[in-house]
């Protein structure tokens, strides 16, 4: 059991923002109050006993949850595995994670469903949750079995990393998965419209003499997705949002009372196509979809600060080093980004008084736990001892011995960041602490 004092507990759930006591032990939270005395710690331990913590100076957040991971187990363990990402995961905060069906080969069967399930139990570390695909083999013809596969243990269905090119199937695919409540998962992204580009399409692109991919081709593919889940009545959630137009359109249907929630990952909210220039051709930047302009980037805060966007997800993708060290056009898409995205967002947007820490916990721990109908979320008195303890004067500079993950290909190596958890607990097991 543990008794952690004074610390500046943050769980929107609630709408608590102080100073408070937690006393958490069962693997879940016991006491939450201010000023809790060691009589009531006594009442509630009877003989067992329990750790102090004075985490005076330090947060208190309920453990985050990251809606979009690749794992890359199974098959491409060369890349990560589910041990070295779930370390990752909770390093960086993560209590929970959905692990993407993109793998070799991809989460289409129950069996595949489960395996990821029994090894994410078996490393014991974040809790993992595997996202099943939309159609079999993300070939975009045939639907999965969805019902059999939630029963697995999935909690959505995504093709991401190629997206449903066929409306009449991502139709079926919304009225189906209604039969699980899970979420369908929309890669947003026009491949005839993307040309197989490796950038952004504009001034930049021009410039560096590389391919775009227009804005539109992933506009398109949100306009549709949220007609067609306002004609099925289907529950959609897209990923990885990163033009102007696509927040608009999110905005536009939410008022017309369609069921869609959208994430954006830390790095559109932080970087531009312009750092594709500056590094020069650093692949470390290639990323799907691409960065894009400081307008879109405006956008997405925005939209991130009205709620048109509901979740933070780090969309992380790791890759060999060998892969990243290709020239820009042949590098695969990707940033490695769990032990990294929430430093980075704290140090760039929560320091600098852009974004409120309460809005920080809610994108990253209660949306995506609400939407995807997960355990945690919240410090809430009988919740799962999910948590984190957040040092925001913490340093540490990310090098390729600092990170736990396989992938190395983050554009942050080399630099020092601020703001790290300290401790982090699943089920009330500490799993990490620095």
């Amino acid at each position: 059991m543990w008794w952690i004092k004074n610390a500046q507990v943050v769980d929107p759930a609630q709408g608590l923002s102080g100073s408070y006591d937690v006393l958490i032990g069962e693997g879940k939270v016991l006491q939450l109050k201010k000023g809790l005395t060691e009589a009531e710690v006594k009442g509630e331990c009877g003989e067992a006993e329990w750790q102090e913590i004075d985490a005076a100076g330090n947060y208190l957040f309920p453990g985050l949850i990251d809606v979009h991971t690749h794992l890359r187990e199974p098959g491409r363990e060369d890349k990560e595995d589910i041990a070295s990402g779930s370390r990752a995961a909770v390093r960086g905060g993560f209590t929970t994670i959905l692990a993407m069906p993109n793998t070799t080969p991809i989460l289409d069967q129950k069996a595949l469903v489960e395996y990821v399930v029994n090894q994410g139990k078996k490393v014991g570390l974040a809790k993992i949750h595997p996202i099943a695909a939309i159609t079999k083999g993300q070939a975009g013809k045939e639907l999965v079995e969805m019902v059999e596969l939630a029963a697995a243990g999935a909690a959505g269905f995504s093709d991401d990393g190629r997206g449903v090119q066929q409306g009449e199937m991502m139709r079926l695919a919304l009225e189906y998965a209604k039969l699980t409540s899970c979420p369908v998962i929309s890669h947003c992204e026009d491949e005839s419209l993307a040309h197989k580009g490796v950038m952004h399409r504009g001034i930049v692109s021009t410039r560096l003499g590389l391919r775009g991919i227009p804005s539109s081709s992933e506009s398109v593919m949100v306009a549709r997705d949220i007609l067609l889940a306002e004609e099925s009545g289907g529950k959609l959630h897209l990923a990885h949002i990163s033009a102007k137009e696509s927040v608009a359109l999110i905005r536009e249907g939410k008022k017309r009372g369609v069921d869609v929630t959208a994430e954006v990952n830390p790095h559109h909210l932080l970087f531009t196509d312009e750092a594709v220039a500056r590094t020069p051709y650093g692949t470390s930047y290639k990323v799907n979809p691409p960065l894009r302009t400081e307008e879109d980037r405006q956008a997405l805060l925005e939209g991130l600060l009205d709620g048109t966007l509901d979740m933070l997800a780090t969309d992380h993708a790791p890759h060999t080093w060998e892969e990243k060290t290709n020239p820009f056009d042949e590098a695969p898409f990707g940033i490695s980004g769990l032990e990294t995205a929430l430093a980075a967002v704290w140090q760039e947007l929560v320091t600098t008084g852009i974004l409120p820490v309460e809005l920080l916990i809610k994108a990253w721990s209660m949306n995506p736990a609400q939407r995807f109908q997960l355990p945690g979320g919240t410090l809430k008195v009988g919740a799962p001892a999910d948590l984190i303890l957040f040092d925001p004067e913490h340093t540490e500079l990310i090098d390729t011995e600092y990170l736990a993950s396989k992938g190395k290909n983050t554009p942050f190596l080399g630099q020092r960041l601020q703001g790290f958890p300290s401790k982090v607990w699943v089920e009330g097991r500490l799993v990490h602490e620095i």
